[in-house]
């Protein structure tokens, strides 16, 4: 069996200093693992001529595909294609399908007034040498290079032209140009214990694992992922033979597994509510919406979540969510008799099966030596039963704000599976 590798060039100084967040590397490594594509190496340079060059070089000895994203704008920054063109050994010519296909998308699809500059139709200009991949969603064409059996893919930085280019003309070519492998991942989702303790856990286990099946720990907020990974000529044979490793992990870590598949805490509860035929609401305060976001990023969520009141301040708590003005003056907002009230007034408002209420103080400032930085209040709450959880974190506001998120919707979680 030979493992296919690829690496990632993304190129751009915005991507060095941090200005732009490579999403594209992601997606790629994602969608070329579908496929049995190994991502060896990510690799980000900035618009440096000898730079880049370096990248192709030392890319190209390690892997069979080498993808690069960024650098084929219009402006004088973008360096890519002329420098690709000097690299492969060609001249620029102009490509008569790319040009009348950024004249129609100017014309016809962007309809921008004023004639057309000369630095766009240069975007029809590519090297002699490469194969034109069509970009059907802008105007800087895809281009494909061939060198010492290796695979060179250049598109645009762009994440909606780069997304449709890797699906539409990347991933065929490289099914038709390699026999590749099945690359099978197998996920546990698990939720209340920390990293360190289940590596303590599985210790054994992971000894027992033959040297080709691997065990990745993927934390995050309060969560973490343990992933078996295997590669094999066919996919069934693959499943087969970790079968029975993943079962004995799900085994040893049942107690808190959320779930025995690679997904999101929010997708999980939106599957329970679905399942149950139940609704929720949230009734946020130091979360700010942010729960709201994360439940209804996932397509569907209408089917079992019918809102949210972000009730920053006590006015909102108490006029729109009905918080006894006594309950504030006398605990507070950040307290749990607050968080109570605010999910029973969910309840009432918005007329949901399940509430979800959160307020806490996320920092920096805001903290007393009764509720310092990090205390947080959350209830959940039915017709009939209502549960608190408090939280004492210590991170900075951003992460205090995710880590509620998490714990919220794993407490919201269990509180489901409990009442239904």
């Amino acid at each position: 069996m030979h493992k296919v590798n690829a690496s990632i060039i993304t190129i751009g100084d915005e991507l060095l200093i941090g200005q732009t967040i490579d999403t594209n590397s992601a997606f790629i490594a994602q969608e070329f693992n579908k496929t049995g594509v190994w991502v060896h190496r990510r690799v980000a340079v900035g618009d440096v001529y000898d730079d880049i060059r370096k990248a192709l070089d030392d890319e190209s000895v390690l892997s069979d595909i080498i993808v690069i994203t960024g650098g084929l704008g219009p402006t004088a920054d973008d360096i890519t294609k002329p420098l690709l063109c000097e690299y492969f050994g060609g001249k620029m010519i102009v490509n008569e399908k790319v040009k009348a296909h950024v004249i129609h998308l100017f014309e016809k699809i962007f309809r921008r007034p004023g004639p057309m500059l000369e630095r766009n139709l240069k975007q029809a200009e590519v090297p002699d040498v490469c194969t034109v991949l069509h970009n059907a969603r802008g105007t800087a064409p895809g281009m494909l290079f061939r060198k010492n059996g290796k695979l060179f893919f250049s598109l645009p930085g762009v994440p909606h032209e780069m997304k449709g280019l890797i699906v539409n003309e990347v991933i065929p070519v490289i099914q038709k140009e390699f026999a590749l492998p099945a690359i099978i991942h197998r996920t546990v989702f698990t939720a209340g214990r920390g990293e360190s303790m289940i590596a303590e856990l599985l210790q054994d286990f992971e000894a027992s694992l033959p040297s080709h099946i691997k065990l990745a720990y993927l934390p995050n907020y309060g969560m973490v992922k343990l992933r078996l990974t295997s590669i094999g000529d066919l996919a069934d044979a693959v499943n087969k033979e970790l079968e029975p490793f993943f079962i004995r992990l799900q085994e040893l870590v049942k107690d808190f597994m959320v779930v025995n598949d690679d997904k999101k805490l929010e997708e999980v509860v939106g599957q329970i509510l679905r399942k149950h035929a139940k609704t929720m609401g949230t009734a946020e305060s130091c979360t700010g919406g942010y729960i709201a976001h994360l439940i209804t990023s996932i397509a569907g969520s209408s089917d079992y979540y019918k809102g949210s009141v972000v009730s920053y301040d006590n006015t909102v708590k108490s006029g729109v969510l009905g918080v006894n003005q006594s309950t504030l003056s006398q605990y507070g907002a950040v307290s749990e008799q607050t968080v109570t009230e605010m999910a029973n007034g969910l309840l009432k408002t918005i007329g949901t099966d399940f509430a979800l209420a959160t307020s806490g103080i996320m920092g920096p400032g805001g903290g007393t030596p009764e509720k310092p930085v990090g205390t947080v209040w959350i209830a959940v709450a039915t017709a009939v039963k209502t549960e608190t959880l408090q939280l004492n974190l210590r991170f900075d506001r951003e992460r205090n704000i995710h880590m509620t998120a998490a714990a919220a919707l794993d407490f919201l979680r269990k509180f489901i599976l409990a009442n239904t």
